[in-house]
């Protein structure tokens, strides 16, 4: 058997750092001083015989081996984690903590039920909710610091599993008071003049919506931007414009707000429960995915 010369802790420290790209924002993730965190790579570059990192005043790089070296390093970590995970599950039933990521209209809507029911069958498992756009949510299952996510994208990563939950439908949210409320649907070709709120080219929604108004006669207008759809939403509240949104970011009986389903054409997103291929949940983290997947949506 190969005999090995470095620690775990010193592995850490390379996944970090080649992560990050930064001493220094390495060394504050793993709660060391710079030059400890640089006496731990040197030591698993002289235990390994190669250097795995490039360093600049400024900047820090892989070598050739340290990318190869990288791949490997994160599999160990992984599996060594998810080994530990499964003797603590033996060991300490039903405690621990389950990481979640989750789109916003999803965390808000929708995960509250499940955490409720989630709650009552683990009392003492910590949770963490990491409710960011899309991208961010992928970001956070492919990188390991979430058991799963909830989401639209990732489908398509060669990395990830996605299992198909819900589809849901985009609408046109205005207010009670508009002229267009009554209506049971409205056709994107009648937003050409109409004061509009959107969200910006950092949500994913943006790219779903640019690709049907491309294909309008005349191309609607955005009056104001917003990073997220909360944000659209307020401001379809406050009597700015009407916004379209996909329809789980609509609370059911908003006191103020009423969304129009969208056609010529209809626009729908598949929402997925993500997660990286070969990982194995702990029984927190099935039960709290399970309780989602059961979560009753009329769309």
């Amino acid at each position: 058997m190969l005999r090995i010369k470095f620690d775990i802790s010193e592995l850490q420290a390379f996944v970090a750092t080649a992560e990050n790209s930064s001493f220094r924002i390495a060394a504050e993730r793993l709660c060391l001083s710079a030059p400890a965190l640089s006496r731990r790579i040197e030591r698993l570059e002289d235990a390994l015989g190669t250097r795995l990192l490039e360093r600049t005043t400024r900047h820090v790089q892989l070598t050739a081996i340290g990318q190869e070296f990288l791949t490997e390093a994160r599999a160990a970590l992984e599996g060594l984690e998810t080994a530990v995970q499964r003797v603590n599950d033996q060991t300490l039933p039903r405690r621990g903590s389950v990481t979640v990521a989750c789109i916003p209209s999803v965390a808000n809507h929708l995960l509250p039920n499940a955490l409720r029911a989630f709650a009552a069958e683990y009392p003492e498992v910590q949770v963490h909710v990491i409710d960011e756009n899309a991208s961010h949510v992928l970001d956070a299952v492919v990188r390991g610091r979430a058991d799963f996510g909830v989401s639209f994208t990732g489908s398509q990563e060669p990395g990830i599993q996605f299992e198909t939950w819900t589809r849901e439908r985009y609408v046109l949210a205005m207010l009670h008071s508009h002229a267009w409320a009554c209506r049971s649907e409205i056709a994107w070709t009648e937003l050409a003049g109409e004061r509009l709120v959107s969200v910006s080219h950092q949500s994913s929604n943006r790219l779903l919506l640019d690709q049907v108004m491309a294909g309008l006669p005349d191309q609607p207008m955005a009056w104001y931007e917003c990073n997220h759809v909360t944000g659209a939403l307020a401001l379809v509240e406050a009597g700015l414009g009407m916004a379209a949104i996909p329809q789980l970011a609509l609370p059911e009986n908003h006191p103020k707000i009423r969304g129009v389903p969208l056609t010529e054409p209809q626009l729908w997103r598949t929402l997925g429960l993500i997660k990286k291929r070969g990982r194995v949940l702990s029984p927190a983290a099935e039960s709290l995915k399970t309780r989602l997947l059961a979560a009753h949506v009329d769309l």
